[in-house]
Order: C-alpha cells, then structure tokens, then sequence
C-alpha cells in the first residue's frame, strides 16, 4: 500500500490538492492531531468538497438580487451584513420597487363588428401594472381594452380597489389608471424611471403571469434596441429586445435594471418555433412622452408621423438622376397623403436631406447611440401632436427647408375604433357598415391579412384618405326578406356610390337615403378595380 503522504504527489495538472484544515484533540487542548489523508481524486470526477455554509456562500459569484444587497452596503445603506444571505426584510428594505408592481383585474365586454347592434359575451383577464408618481398606475393598453370593470390589488394584499381608466394609449400600447381610495396608496413608494438601457444591460421583468398567484420575477438583458413593430396599436415605435421570459400575464409589469429603476414596461412576446425567449419591453422615451403627452393636452393625443410614403437612396445611379451631390444623402419622397399636413410642402420624388437639423441616410437610418443607427421615425415619434420640425429637402437640385407641423395618421382603415362601439346602418335588409381593422379580424379571423378579399386589403394597405371624414363602406350582409330577393349572397362589398352620387363615409350615405324622394335607390358597388354593378330597391 503506498503511503498516505504520497498521494498529495498525484495531482491533475494545473489543479490544487484540496486539504481539510486541522481540528483540534477533544481530550487535550495543546494536542494537535496530523493532517487527515488527502484522498486521491477519480479520473473523470471532481473531488468532493465540504465546506462551510458561510465559506460557500462567500465563494459563490453573487446573484442579481445579493449583489444589488452589496452595492447598497458599499453605497452606505444600512440594516444590510456583507456576510452570510441576506434576509426577506433586508431585500425589501433594498428593493422597495417590488411593492409597487400591483396585479390589474379587468372585465372587458368586446363589441360585434359582424352583428354591430349587440356585444359580445363579456369575459375577464388578469394582467399586471405598478404604481408611479402622482397616485397613478401605468399598465398596457390590450388589459384594459373595451373595458367594463378595472380593479388593482396591492402585493401580499387581499382587497381589490375599483380604478378609474384616466387614458388609453393605442398606439404605444399603455393605459393610465388612477384609484380614489386612499387606502390604497398607503405604504407605497412610486416606481421611479431610469434612462434608456444599453445592449447586455441586465433586466428584471416582475410582474403576475400565469401559473400562479404570487409576484414572479424573471432576468435577463438586453438584446437588441430597434424600431419596433407594435402589435395592439398597429405602429411601429422605439423597443427593448429581452431574453427573458415575457408571458400572458406579464403585460404591463415594470422592467428593472441593476439599480431598481424602471426601464420599461413588457407588453409583448415573439412566439415562433424557431426562436426562444425573445420579449419586447415599451422603453422610458415611450413612457415618458405618452405621460407628458396626457399633462399637457389633459388626455392621449397620439404619436405624429411624417405623412409619406419614402424608399431608400442607395442606389447610386438613383442618386445620380436626382440630382443628388456626393455629399447629399436623403430618402425620396414616393406619396404624401393628402389629409397630411405635409401635402401643402412636400411633392413626390423629392429627397428628404435632413429632419430637424439630423442628416439621413440613404438607407433612412440616422445616428442614435456610439456605434448605433436607427431609423428616422425615432426622431418624428419623439415629437408630440401638433408641433413643428424643419424638414430639408432637394427638389430640382436645390435645397428647400420648411417648417411643417406634424399629426397623426388618418387611415382610410381604421386601426382602431378607440373603445366607440361600431357604426352601421340598415335600409331594406341590407346592412352597411364602415371597414377597419377590428371589423376585417371579427370577419376573417386574425389571420385576416391571409383571409380577406383581395380589394379589401389593397385597400387596407395602400389607399389613402382623401379626407379626413373618408371611410371605406361596404355591404356587410344582406339580413333575408322579401324585398331583397335576389341580393342574399352580397358580403363584404364596397359601395361606390348612392344615386349616382360619391359616398364618402357611412354618415353621408345614411343622409343621402334618409333624404331620397326617389322611387327606387341605386347603389353602385365595386365589382373590380375598373368596374362596378349596381342593385335597385
């Protein structure tokens, strides 16, 4: 047997033998017992090793939550020990954010676009929100969508509080709250707003998703800062791009950083076969101008846009037949929509120098960050309804600068109805009614964009108001009676016109029936792009 003593000699290269320190004789205080046999180490396995729990917990790299502990102790704050795992007082007194973060109870009762004279069953769903300054509560804007009843309940409460709905953000997808009860406003302090993060910046998402009924916290950082596309509020504005886990439930929770201040509010995930953990978070540009939007107005007015259609200049010998100089760079204008305060300046084909004294590129980015581009619809959003921007353009080879006033968009398909119940009007059985977004999904289903007819999405998609009262009336069905025999299978069609007059929106047409001494009405429908058919009743 070979001797204890040598086994400390068959080491694994570049690894330290581990030693157990000495323990004193119980029977005799001066006695020193020798070394314990150091076992040798099996190929392929790490030596077991016995530690004390406090050891342990001082060699462990420290969590998210213990290191924001030790940054507050090494900042100064108090009732905190460096040793040894921190205690539930000591994290609440370090992370009082996590009191703020309430969970939102809403009923929501849902109109019918296809049978527009009644709602839907009403249904109910639990999200998430958290308490800001100014006795207010920030969550999304689909968990209180058509809502009919709101109620918030405090963490490690058990009453909920009956709130009052102060504003609805479609596009940024973020509603405003408020509660009368003082109550619950007692023991809180307000989340605060930190800057926007940079990318691998690490991030805490707290919110009440589902698979419980507690508080949940997730991590981790961020991935990537872009242009966004919006789903509830069919826009595209500034994201966050977070690996961690965002699910139903989640929505309208506050996300974190390392310093307990709010970054942003999640409100959306990508859910796809081929990708893991990718959330999206509104940022703190967002948030703040749809709070600074309700102060100043006293409710939600919306996120201008720059009413054109533009495509990129990268081409050169595009660059070239402009008229473009090496050193200009710029989008050209394809349309300017006609209800948009640019229509009395800018003209087609005219190439966009600059936005406000910010130089574009050709591809339509402009710089945001050290070693980061974005595209120059960050800038316009940043601006609220109604004030002006300086726009340089190149027109004829020349330079032009104009003062526009920026809106918001008018879309000849509604996006959004904006919580007003659906309009519709009923003559002789046939029911017509005004084409949005909300009316083609309640037709077609969400895959709608897949589903509807074609005339209705090239409409959908790329026609543009003529005005700002214009709507897209269709037929929407035919409600069978003997007058209208013959005119069963009408659905979904576009009127044209009533009498051989224009119609404009579903307001005028009722006008121009309720009007008509006629013996018979006419009604000019869309039978294809060059071509109509007409009914008599």
């Amino acid at each position: 047997m070979d001797d204890p003593s040598s086994a400390s000699n068959k080491r694994k290269r570049g690894r330290k033998p581990k030693v157990s320190p000495p323990s004193p004789d119980r029977s005799s205080p001066s006695a020193v017992a020798a070394p314990a046999p150091v076992p040798v180490a099996r190929r392929g396995r790490k030596p077991r090793r016995h530690e004390d729990p406090a050891d342990a917990d001082a060699a462990r790299p420290p969590s998210p939550l213990r290191r924001r502990v030790l940054n507050t102790v090494a900042n100064g704050g108090d009732a905190v020990a460096e040793a040894g795992p921190a205690s539930w007082d000591e994290v609440v007194r370090v992370v009082p954010c996590m009191d703020a973060v309430v969970k939102v109870f809403c009923v929501h009762t849902e109109p019918n676009f296809s049978l527009p004279w009644q709602r839907k069953r009403q249904y109910s769903s639990s999200s998430s929100g958290f308490i800001i300054s100014g006795r207010r509560v920030l969550t999304n804007a689909h968990s209180v969508e058509h809502y009919t009843q709101v109620k918030l309940k405090k963490r490690g409460s058990d009453t909920k509080y009956l709130a009052t709905v102060l504003a609805i953000g479609t596009e940024c997808d973020i509603a405003l709250l408020t509660v009368n009860d003082d109550e619950f406003w007692e023991g809180v302090s307000p989340v605060e707003f930190g800057t926007l993060p940079a990318l691998q910046d690490a991030v805490t998402v707290v919110g009440y998703p589902i698979g419980g009924d507690t508080i949940s916290v997730t991590s981790g950082v961020v991935s990537r800062i872009e242009i966004l596309s919006y789903v509830h509020g069919s826009t595209e504005l500034l994201g966050l791009q977070i690996d961690a886990a965002i699910n139903s439930g989640n929505s309208g929770g506050p996300a974190f950083n390392d310093r307990g201040k709010c970054v942003g509010i999640a409100f959306q995930s990508l859910k796809h076969e081929d990708a893991e953990n990718i959330g999206y978070v509104i940022p703190t540009p967002v948030i703040t101008h749809f709070i600074e939007d309700y102060k100043n107005s006293g409710g939600y007015t919306g996120f201008p846009i720059l009413g054109v259609e533009w495509q990129k200049m990268e081409n050169p010998d595009l660059r070239k037949a402009m008229g473009m100089k090496p050193d200009q760079k710029g989008v050209r204008v394809r349309r300017v929509e006609p209800t948009a305060p640019e229509s009395g300046c800018l003209q087609p084909s005219d190439i966009i120098l600059s936005f406000d004294g910010v130089d574009i590129a050709n591809d339509g980015t402009v710089p945001f960050r050290h070693g980061e581009r974005i595209g120059f619809s960050y800038l316009v959003s940043q601006k609220y309804t109604g004030e002006k921007a300086l726009v340089k353009v190149l027109r004829d080879s020349k330079v032009h600068e104009f003062k526009i006033r920026l809106a918001t968009h008018k879309r000849l398909v509604a996006a959004h109805v904006k919580g007003r119940p659906p309009s519709y009007y009923i003559v002789a059985g046939f029911v017509f009614a005004a084409v949005s977004v909300p009316y083609l999904r309640s037709e077609y289903g969400k895959d709608y964009e897949y589903d509807a007819p074609v005339k209705l999405l090239v409409k959908h998609l790329h026609a543009m108001a003529e005005s700002p009262d214009e709507q897209l009336v269709v037929v929407s069905q035919v409600l069978v009676s003997d007058i209208n025999i013959g005119y069963e299978e009408i659905v979904n069609t576009q009127v044209l016109a009533f009498n051989g007059q224009p119609v404009k929106n579903l307001k005028n047409l009722a006008t121009m029936v309720e009007n008509c001494k006629d013996e018979f009405l006419k009604f000019d429908l869309e039978y294809d792009q060059v071509s109509s058919w007409s009914f008599f009743i």
